[in-house]
């Protein structure tokens, strides 16, 4: 099976570049930005030799896993613009229950499932772009951005997944489709993941409808009333976490009653929170 998009995100303009090999998914969709590409260009691969995650940190990607990034070009505030990694959390969410059979997936307790929503999905959502599947990480997010001029710039929206295989020897736990139990490939789920962007792309709204992605993104959230611990710069901030605020941004209850809100950083739960392990 070759990728496709699928029919509705083919017919609200949505266009694909498919390639065998790749060096970064983002950084092809950001070389097309800075040479005119209006956007709205999804780049695909099943074979991606330079990825990238967050902080600048590698991003193992085995042949036959999915490296996929949107382009989006706009000129609303490029603070707007990181909510989409939220949009692209929950897309990808919504598309790996498309593609799995039900039953066969359940989320660990020791990766933050809480009590709350996120404790009944089978795909969680882990502040702030990893998607998580049997207490391990099956996912990752990653937002690029290049200033275009005139008040307009581009994003590139990456989403990595392991579907036939995990990286070892990671400081977290990391798991794979197959590894699940599921027979889904790289083409399948990017068919799924093109219709479920475009259904929460069109919920967003260019930021209008960001209330309703984060009342959503909240109802698969990982660790929602778990221990937490978040590296931020050179400090831990540690307690409980509680929500995230109208701008998505972490919210934590500490252990004095405060509430610290955090913009950025490297979120920990369960076992490892609460060992003081980070």
């Amino acid at each position: 099976m070759a990728f496709a998009l699928a029919p509705t995100a083919a017919s609200e303009g949505y266009r694909l570049e498919a390639l065998d090999t790749v060096g970064s998914t983002n950084a092809q969709a950001l070389e097309h930005a800075r040479a005119g590409d209006p956007g709205k260009l999804w780049v695909v691969s099943k074979n991606q030799q330079s990825g990238r995650g967050r902080r600048g940190r590698a991003w193992q990607s085995p042949p036959g896993n999915l490296a996929a990034t949107l382009l989006v070009v706009a000129d609303y505030e490029l603070k707007l613009a990181s909510t989409l990694g939220f949009v692209a959390g929950l897309a990808l969410a919504d598309a790996l229950d498309a593609v799995t059979p039900k039953g066969s997936i359940a989320v660990g307790i020791d990766a933050g499932s809480g009590a709350g929503e996120g404790a009944r999905n089978r795909f969680a959502l882990k502040w702030p772009n990893d998607v998580l599947a049997s207490g391990a990480k099956l996912a990752g997010i990653l937002l690029e951005s290049t200033v275009l001029g005139e008040n307009r710039f581009a994003v590139a929206v990456g989403i990595g997944v392991n579907v036939v295989a995990h990286p070892d020897g990671l400081p977290y736990p990391a798991t794979s489709l197959h590894k699940l139990g599921a027979t889904c490939d790289a083409e399948t789920l990017f068919l799924a993941l093109s219709d479920a962007w475009a259904d929460n792309a069109r919920l967003w709204s260019e930021g209008r409808g960001l209330s309703a992605i984060r009342k959503r993104w909240l109802e698969r959230a990982a660790g929602i009333g778990s221990e937490v611990a978040v590296r931020v710069d050179n400090r831990i901030v540690r307690g409980i976490f509680e929500t995230i605020d109208e701008d998505c941004r972490f919210v934590i209850r500490d252990h004095d009653g405060g509430v610290v809100t955090i913009a950025a950083g490297d979120v920990h739960f369960g076992a490892v929170a609460s060992a003081g392990a980070v």
